[in-house]
């Protein structure tokens, strides 16, 4: 018991140091971080392959969790519709490119949470509708899912694939760093997150990390050859760009969920203006 008074103390104690610091020193001490995480991993993990395999088991551990709440506890408060049908958007593009470009592992991997995120759907739409906080969850998905294949119209891989295909592999791909801003939006909102939505969350966050962690490293393994790769002018940089914006998103929230979690509060409170 006193370890623990102590753990939380010292969390706390950190956490309020943290707050104080100016916004440059925060960016500082997060970049930081991310760079430590990412020369942790490069160590412990000899295939840096499995680091993409693990961000899709952190995905699924997080539909787990959405599960269990619509199951057992009959409820999708907290829990955001847009995200779930931009995600299960974003799948199906992926899935189609898959099916016409490149066929592995992913794939399986993908049909797996694109059938159980239109389970999800489902479920938010029709079964448990009367707990849907709909006016919560406000955002309105054009402002993504336009910019987003304008961009993918304008910068797109450079193969030898059909145009559709490839303008399609990038939407699929700026579309899944900008899926979860309707989630953020609701919890903004309600500044309240029951606990297994803020676990969701967070696995979703562990698991743009590690999709992050995956192209960065692959680069340094490769001495830069993936870049050329994956073909030439801005494509390249975009693919980056998005692994790592889909990452910074979750970041705050992610901070947030460790704090609550080792200051042993079952539900998360947030800041005004976190996410």
């Amino acid at each position: 018991m006193r370890g623990s008074s102590s753990s939380r103390r010292a969390v706390a104690s950190a956490s309020a140091w943290f707050r104080r610091q100016p916004a440059r020193v925060k960016a500082f001490l997060g970049v930081t971080a991310a760079v430590a995480a990412l020369v942790f991993l490069r160590v412990a993990v000899s295939d840096h392959d499995n680091l993409f395999v693990a961000a899709e088991f952190s995905h699924a551990v997080g539909i787990a969790f959405l599960i269990y709440k619509l199951t057992k506890e009959r409820t999708c408060a907290g829990l955001s519709l847009k995200s779930q049908e931009l995600t299960a958007l974003f799948l199906a593009v992926r899935l189609y490119c898959s099916f016409v470009m490149e066929y592995d592992i992913h794939t399986l991997l993908d049909s797996a949470t694109l059938i159980t995120t239109m389970w999800v759907i489902y479920m938010i739409r029709f079964k448990l509708k009367s707990s849907y906080m709909e006016d919560k969850d406000n955002f309105a998905i054009y402002y993504v899912v336009v910019p987003c294949a304008i961009l993918a119209f304008l910068i797109h891989p450079s193969t030898l694939h059909n145009i559709v295909n490839r303008v399609s592999w990038a939407f699929c791909v700026y579309l899944e760093a900008v899926s979860v801003l309707p989630q953020l939006r609701l919890m903004q909102n309600t500044k309240i997150v029951e606990p297994f939505t803020a676990h969701y969350v967070f696995a979703l966050g562990i698991a743009r990390f590690l999709s992050c962690a995956h192209w960065v490293l692959q680069v340094f393994d490769t001495h830069g050859r993936l870049i050329t790769a994956l073909g030439y002018g801005m494509w390249p940089p975009m693919v980056l760009l998005a692994e790592i914006v889909q990452t910074f998103i979750l970041a705050d929230f992610c901070y947030y969920y460790v704090k609550s979690v080792f200051g042993g509060q079952l539900v998360l409170r947030l800041p005004a203006g976190v996410v």
